[in-house]
Order: structure tokens, then C-alpha cells, then sequence
């Protein structure tokens, strides 16, 4: 008897466990991938029309059925204040139908919708209120109106631990009873990616990304740092929206397929940031290469990461299932270069010979390879392979 009660309460302690820990909410198995309205509306054009027109545009386009789930609100949707009853209230004007009829439309079309909150005392734009003190109302709030994703930021909490402040959202999105995908701004050092990370969300800005080429290799080289405190059990680093097609100051064709590989690479949320409306035939078949989308949701989920380096001529590489490799050779520099990919630094034996897949081309290399992969790449090009073993 006495063992069996011990038994028990083992186990209650392992099901209390799993309810605080985000990661055991049901989601995040892979990256998420979906839509955000930050990089074409932000404050000034955000409307309950654009988020129905970015649903549309993710069926129209057929990228719903490569993935794309999830439709998110960002900053700027709610009043200034809350109602009599401390509430978030959306704007009127914008959101004339209410966030709920909102996410009805979303959810009818087969997508999720995800909303924006702040950690903090006011959002980041200062235009709505923050969180702070009534986590537990708004995330009663969100899950009233069927919210899906969760985007939680951490501008105006002055000297407060973001920790905390992540937890205390985690634990009252968890509490509504409703799965809602958990992505937190970044966290205040390297122990709280490791430590507090997998148990308080799903995923986590890891860089903020701008909006040029340089901006870019920043963000891939401070994602990569991160590249050991990711995977389907502990969460993702988020390397920030997707720059493809957006409008404003923009990248070349070939930055914007160096971006999509290199993030898909390193498991990082594939969120798109353009008016998919208006996106031409280019942005659409990179956002639409399922080659690439397929390395990023492999059911491995390991990140990958830089494994060699010269100059600006680096190797990327990770694992992939069933023994496969996926590599990318990425050309940083401004003038055409030999990168060779050595199988000492992407994980296979010397002996193993592998049949190549350029993701890019669509299509096999003509000849089988052992030992290394070689190939000239122009400047500010990524090229994207996945490796598999025919033999050792």
C-alpha cells in the first residue's frame, strides 16, 4: 500500500510538472510558421480588413497548405485604455467587428489567429496598454475570443526581470485551458534560455531583425549562438520576421533566398511580413519552396548551425531524419568564390558517399559525392543542400 502511494504521488508530481511547463501546452512540436502584420501595417494601417485580407492571401497563394498556419495581430490593436472592467478593448475603428468575429473568419478558412500583449506597463508602441498586473484577465480574454498565438512582448517594464514577467503570462495562458502558442520577446541572459526557456514558452526572440543585408548576417550569426537550446522539447529561438517581399527598403532576390535558407537551416519560426495580396511571382516561389519549408519542419528539429568559416565564405549544416544532412553554402563576400563543404565538419564519415539535393535548382547533382561538396557561389548567395546517404 505504502507503494502504491508513493506511486502516486510520483506521478502527481510529474502531471503537476508537465501543466507548468509551455512546451507540454500541446504546441511548438516544430517551428511555427505563419503570417504577422508588424512589417506592412505596424500602427498606422493595422485593420481588421488587412488581417482578413492576409487569411485570404495565405489560401489564394496556396502557402496554408505548405504550413502557413497562423494569422497575427501586432501592436496597436487595442485603445489606449482599458474599459470600466480593466479589459483590452479593440479599437473601434479598426476592429469594428470585435477580435472574436475576427478569429471566427480566421479559424473558418482552416488558420489560427494570433494577437500581440506587452509584458510591461504600455506596449512597445505606447499606443495600448501592457499586460502587467492583469495577465490572468487578458489571458481570459484571449482565449474568449479563440485566440491561437500569443506574441508577447517586453518594452516599459523598467528594471523587472522578463523572467517573471514571462512566467506569470505562461502560467495564466495555461490555466484558460485553451492551447495558445507562447512567443516571448528575449530574455535577460544566456541562464533563462537555458533554464527558464522550455518551461515558460514555446519560443523566444532571439535578435531583432532591420531592414538591410548587413542586419540580416547579424541576426543569423546571434541565432546561431543559440543553435544548442532549441528542438521540439524545449522551444524555438525566433530570429524575426521574414524580410521576403516586404515593402519599404528591401534586400535583392538572392538575400531573400540566403534568408529563407539559412532560417529554415536553424529551425527558426518561418513568419512572412509582406502584403501577400500584391507579392510578386518571386516572393511567392521562395516562401512557397517546399524543399526549403520541409528542412525547417523536419521532425528532428535540430537547429543547425555555422560549422565552418573563411572570411565571408561559411558553411552551414545540421541533421535532418532518417540520417540525412541539409547544408547550405553561403557566399557573404561581394565577388564569386569556390565553398567546399568538408563531411568532418557536417557530421558524416569520411567514407560515406551521398547523393546531393539542391533544394534551389530542384534537382539531384549529376554525380554521387564522398567526402566533400564543392561548388562556386556568387556573391550574397546561399546555396541549400539536403544529403542523403546511399552507402558508407
Amino acid at each position: 500500500m505504502k507503494m502504491v502511494s508513493v506511486l502516486f504521488v510520483t506521478l502527481l508530481g510529474i502531471c503537476l510538472c508537465f501543466q507548468a511547463n509551455a512546451t507540454y501546452n500541446g504546441l511548438g512540436r516544430k517551428p511555427p510558421m505563419g503570417w504577422n502584420g508588424r512589417g506592412y501595417f505596424y500602427c498606422s494601417g493595422i485593420s481588421e480588413n488587412g488581417i482578413r485580407g492576409a487569411a485570404d492571401g495565405l489560401i489564394s497563394t496556396g502557402l496554408s497548405k505548405l504550413g502557413y498556419e497562423y494569422v497575427n495581430i501586432d501592436d496597436c490593436w487595442a485603445d489606449k485604455h482599458r474599459d470600466a472592467q480593466g479589459n483590452l478593448v479593440a479599437k473601434a475603428k479598426k476592429f469594428p467587428s470585435g477580435i472574436k468575429v475576427l478569429a471566427d473568419y480566421v479559424h473558418s478558412k482552416g488558420l489560427k489567429l494570433g494577437i500581440y500583449a506587452d509584458a510591461g506597463s504600455q506596449s512597445c508602441s505606447t499606443k495600448m496598454k501592457g499586460s502587467y498586473g492583469h495577465e490572468q484577465q487578458d489571458a481570459n480574454t484571449f482565449a474568449s475570443w479563440g485566440v491561437d498565438y500569443l506574441t508577447y512582448m517586453a518594452c516599459y517594464i523598467g528594471g523587472a526581470s522578463r523572467r517573471a514577467r514571462y512566467q506569470n503570462m505562461s502560467e495564466a495562458l495555461l490555466k484558460t485551458g485553451r492551447p495558445i502558442f507562447f512567443a516571448t520577446d528575449s530574455w535577460d541572459n544566456l541562464t533563462d534560455y537555458i533554464e527558464a526557456g522550455p518551461k515558460i514558452a514555446n519560443s523566444w526572440l532571439s535578435a531583432e531583425i532591420g531592414y538591410t543585408y548587413e542586419g540580416l548576417l547579424d541576426v543569423a550569426d546571434q541565432n546561431n549562438e543559440l543553435s544548442a537550446y532549441a528542438g521540439p522539447d524545449r522551444g524555438w529561438n525566433d530570429a524575426d520576421v521574414l524580410q521576403i517581399g516586404r515593402m519599404g527598403p528591401s534586400l535583392t532576390i538572392e538575400e531573400y533566398r540566403s534568408q529563407f535558407s539559412i532560417w529554415a537551416l536553424m529551425k527558426a519560426p518561418l513568419i512572412i511580413t509582406t502584403d501577400l495580396r500584391n507579392a510578386s511571382k518571386e516572393t511567392l516561389q521562395i516562401l512557397g519552396n517546399k524543399e526549403v519549408i520541409d528542412v525547417n519542419q523536419d521532425s528532428l528539429g535540430v537547429q543547425g548551425k555555422k560549422v565552418s568559416k573563411q572570411g565571408d565564405l561559411e558553411v552551414w549544416a545540421g541533421p535532418l531524419s532518417n540520417k540525412r544532412v541539409t547544408v547550405a553554402l553561403w557566399n557573404r563576400g561581394n565577388s564569386t568564390a569556390s565553398i567546399t563543404a568538408k563531411w568532418k565538419d557536417i557530421g558524416l564519415s569520411s567514407k560515406t558517399v551521398v547523393q546531393a539535393r539542391d533544394l534551389w535548382a530542384h534537382s539531384y547533382l549529376s554525380t554521387s559525392l564522398k567526402g566533400s561538396l564543392t561548388s562556386s557561389v556568387d556573391s550574397h548567395v546561399c546555396k541549400m543542400y539536403v544529403l542523403t546517404p546511399i552507402s558508407a
